[in-house]
C-alpha cells in the first residue's frame, strides 16, 4: 500500500514536471516564431538581452528563475515573469489532463490517444495566446497547422470529439473545423459592415503619409507617428481609407481641401469643385499630407482568430466550437468590465480576442459537459402535472 502511495506521487509530480518542461519550449516558440527565428536553431535557449546560450544546468523548467531570481547569470538582465508563468500553467493543465482523462497509478485509464491529443492542444493554445498578447498575430504554423494536428488526433483518438470510430471522428472534426471558421468568418463580415471604419477628428491637422520601405512588401501608412500595414488597413477590394486633407501632395503635384480616398491599387482625390483625379497606386512614388479627419476601415475580430477557432473545432467538435464562442464573448465581456469599473479600461484594450478563445476552449476540455448539461437542465421545457 505504501509502495503504491508513492509511486502514485511521484507520477503526479513528474507529470506536473513534464508539463512545465513543455512550457519551457513553449516560451521558445513564444518568442522565437514571430521573430522568423528557428525554433531548433540554436537548439538550446538564449538569454534575450546578451544572447547568449544558456547551459542545462540553468534551464531547470520553474526552479531555475526562481533559484536565479528572474534574472540571467550572465548579464544580469531581467527574465520576464512571463517565463516561469507559462511553464508553471502547461504543468498544471497537463496535471490536469492526468487527473480528468487519465487516473491514478495502477487504475484503468486512457494512458495514449486522449491524453496525448489533449496535452497537445491545450500546448497549442498557450502558445497561441502568449504570442497574440505580445504581438497580435496567431502564426499559421499554430492555427492551419493545429487543425491538421486535430484532424489526425480526431482519427487516433475519436473520443476527443465525442466519437468512437476513428473514421467518424476525423469526419466530425473535419466539419466541427468548418464551422468554426465559417461562425467566425460570419462574425467579421457582419462586424465589418456594422463597425467597418473608425473615424478620428483632430483639432489641428496631422501629419500622414504612405510609404514602401521594403520594395518586397507593402506600402505602410504612417498617421500620428502610427505606422498601419497594408494588409490590416485592406482586407477586401470595397475597403477604403478616406482622409480630409488640408494639403496633399502625389507625385510633383500639390493639392489643397481635398479628400483623399485610398482603396488597395487605387488613389482617388476629390476636388472641393466635385470633380476627381485618379491615380494608379503603383504609379506614385509620393503620397503625402495633412490631414484633420480620417476614416480607418478596420474588422472586428483578426483572420487569426477565425483559424484558431478551426483549429479548436478540429480538436474537439462542433459543441465545442459553440460552447467556446459563447464562453471567451462572456470571459472578453467581464474582463472588459471589470477594469473599467477601477478606472484602468487600457488594460483590457491590451488584450486581442485570442486569448478570450483559448479559455474558452479550455473551459470546455474541463467542464463544458458538466455546464452544458446544467444548462440544458435549467432551460429544458418541462410539462406540469
Amino acid at each position: 500500500m505504501l509502495r503504491y502511495q508513492i509511486l502514485n506521487s511521484l507520477l503526479h509530480f513528474l507529470v506536473f514536471f513534464l508539463g512545465a518542461g513543455i512550457g519551457s519550449f513553449l516560451n521558445v516558440v513564444i518568442y522565437r516564431l514571430p521573430l522568423g527565428v528557428s525554433v531548433n536553431n540554436p537548439r538550446r535557449s538564449f538569454c534575450p538581452s546578451c544572447k547568449k546560450q544558456i547551459p542545462m544546468w540553468q534551464n531547470i523548467p520553474v526552479l531555475s528563475w526562481l533559484l536565479l531570481r528572474g534574472k540571467c547569470a550572465a548579464c544580469g538582465s531581467r527574465i520576464a515573469p512571463r517565463y516561469i508563468l507559462v511553464e508553471v500553467l502547461t504543468g498544471l493543465l497537463f496535471y490536469a489532463v492526468f487527473r480528468n482523462f487519465g487516473g491514478d497509478w495502477g487504475r484503468t485509464a486512457e494512458w495514449g490517444p486522449t491524453v496525448l491529443a489533449l496535452c497537445i492542444f491545450l500546448s497549442l493554445l498557450v502558445a497561441g495566446t502568449f504570442i497574440d498578447i505580445d504581438h497580435f498575430i496567431l502564426p499559421h504554423e499554430i492555427t492551419i497547422g493545429g487543425t491538421f494536428a486535430g484532424l489526425l488526433l480526431a482519427y487516433w483518438a475519436p473520443g476527443i470529439v465525442g466519437e468512437e470510430e476513428h473514421g467518424r471522428g476525423m469526419v466530425i472534426s473535419f466539419l466541427s473545423a468548418m464551422i468554426g471558421l465559417g461562425l467566425i468568418w460570419t462574425v467579421i463580415l457582419l462586424g465589418k459592415l456594422a463597425f467597418g471604419r473608425k473615424r478620428h477628428v483632430f483639432d489641428t491637422p496631422e501629419a500622414w503619409s504612405v510609404t514602401q520601405p521594403d520594395e518586397e512588401k507593402s506600402p505602410v501608412v504612417t498617421l500620428q507617428g502610427d505606422t498601419y500595414e497594408w494588409e490590416d488597413l485592406f482586407t477586401r477590394p470595397t475597403d477604403r481609407l478616406i482622409l480630409h486633407s488640408p494639403d496633399v501632395k502625389v507625385n510633383d503635384r500639390a493639392y489643397q481641401n481635398v479628400r483623399v480616398e485610398i482603396k488597395t491599387e487605387t488613389l482617388k482625390v476629390c476636388l472641393s469643385n466635385k470633380n476627381e483625379e485618379s491615380f494608379d497606386l503603383e504609379k506614385v512614388t509620393l503620397l503625402s499630407g495633412t490631414c484633420t479627419e480620417v476614416v480607418i476601415p478596420r474588422e472586428a475580430m483578426g483572420y487569426g482568430d477565425m483559424y484558431f477557432m478551426m483549429m479548436i473545432g478540429a480538436f474537439l467538435g462542433w459543441k465545442a466550437v459553440l460552447f467556446t464562442i459563447l464562453a471567451a464573448s462572456v470571459i472578453g465581456t467581464v474582463f472588459a468590465l471589470v477594469p473599467r469599473i477601477f478606472g484602468k479600461a487600457e488594460w483590457s484594450a491590451r488584450i486581442p480576442f485570442g486569448p478570450y478563445l483559448a479559455a474558452g476552449a479550455a473551459l470546455w476540455v474541463f467542464y463544458g459537459t458538466p455546464i452544458l448539461d446544467w444548462y440544458l437542465n435549467r432551460t429544458m421545457w418541462r410539462p406540469h402535472g
